[in-house]
């Protein structure tokens, strides 16, 4: 298993950018957080196979109707265990 820690820059807070990230990680089977920063980029870690983190980027550089992303920091790392996916 590996984790994911993106930052996400752009219109991302106030747009249901966490929510689409919740939606999403549940389908694909990820477990993590997204989390609303102070300097409004939103923060989403996720956790599980390499394969279905890569397609969660994928929707992550979308974003939902209403954003903008304009970048996607990512860091990989291995995982930690983290359970079931939470929006902060």
């Amino acid at each position: 298993m590996t984790r994911i820690v993106a930052l996400v820059s752009g219109n991302v807070q106030g747009v249901g950018y966490r929510a689409f990230a919740q939606r999403k990680a549940q389908e694909l089977g990820l477990s993590g957080y997204a989390e609303n920063l102070r300097d409004g980029r939103v923060e989403v870690v996720a956790e599980g196979p390499k394969e279905d983190l890569e397609q969660f980027l994928r929707f992550l550089r979308q974003g939902p109707r209403l954003a903008r992303v304009e970048q996607v920091e990512v860091q990989w790392s291995e995982a930690t265990g983290l359970r079931g996916f939470l929006t902060y």
